[in-house]
């Protein structure tokens, strides 16, 4: 069930994004902001390929493994231009897009409960500078871990239960990157916020299998965190319901 709500809520995030103008425009700006990074990063391979292809291989004469030389460019290309997707996702993460995403959190919480969670005696810009530092632990260094399981897998006859293990890291760990903006921003210490994130493993991986889909993922990415705290928001009635009807029932007794 937890698995199924993790998918729910990432949709729920969306649609509740496309009907609001405001999280619309913060969520679209963060698309255009992943896209061009990544059409820059492109564009750069574009340039250096050709350099890049000949450093590693340079065409062969002989038309019998010309075919080969041919394969490997294609492959290369393809392995350069989903790097570049990677890298450019962790720049716009970390200079752009966690500001974005704490802004459009602080705008689902003014909607649905009129005042948005706050940390106390701290200042607006050390704030964010903390915010940004979270990215490092929070989703640079868990995608490198996918990355770098992925290579294993490709050099190890365990490669298909390697990409799979690797891909639900990967969809665990984008998706903690927006439930844990809220306990970020209460300054929560990174310890509780991991054991919060290993005790709602299910869902997690439920919130972040549709990000593995490419080209949808960019559109999701873009407002996982109305989602994300459309759930923490739940999630914090629950637990004060639970702890009312325990007061309640120990009032009885």
């Amino acid at each position: 069930m937890n698995f199924v709500k993790g998918i729910n809520y990432n949709f729920r995030g969306l649609f509740l994004g496309i009907k609001t103008p405001k999280l619309l425009f913060w969520g679209l700006l963060r698309f255009c902001v992943v896209v061009l990074i990544t059409i820059l990063s492109v564009s750069l391979i574009f340039v250096y390929y050709q350099e890049i292809l000949n450093f590693i291989w340079t065409k062969p004469v002989s038309y019998w493994i010309l075919w080969l030389w041919y394969l490997t460019s294609w492959i290369l290309f393809l392995c350069l231009v989903g790097l570049a997707a990677i890298i450019s996702y962790l720049v716009s993460q970390i200079l752009f897009s966690v500001l974005i995403m704490d802004h459009m959190s602080r705008i689902t919480e003014l909607i649905n409960r009129g005042q948005a969670t706050e940390a106390k005696r701290v200042s607006v810009l050390k704030l964010f500078g903390y915010l940004v530092m979270q990215e490092i632990p929070r989703t640079v260094l868990p995608v490198i871990l996918s990355i770098l399981l992925m290579i294993v897998g490709w050099l190890t006859p365990l490669g298909p239960v390697i990409m799979l293990v690797s891909s639900g890291v990967a969809a665990i760990f984008l998706a903690w990157d927006n439930t844990d903006l809220i306990p970020a921003r209460q300054l929560v210490p990174f310890k509780t916020r991991f054991r919060l994130l290993l005790n709602s493993i299910p869902f997690h991986l439920g919130f972040g299998l549709p990000f593995l889909i490419p080209g949808l993922n960019l559109l999701l990415l873009s407002f996982a965190p109305i989602g994300a705290t459309l759930y923490h928001m739940d999630k914090n009635k629950e637990q004060i319901l639970i702890k009312n009807s325990v007061m309640r029932h120990n009032g009885v007794s």
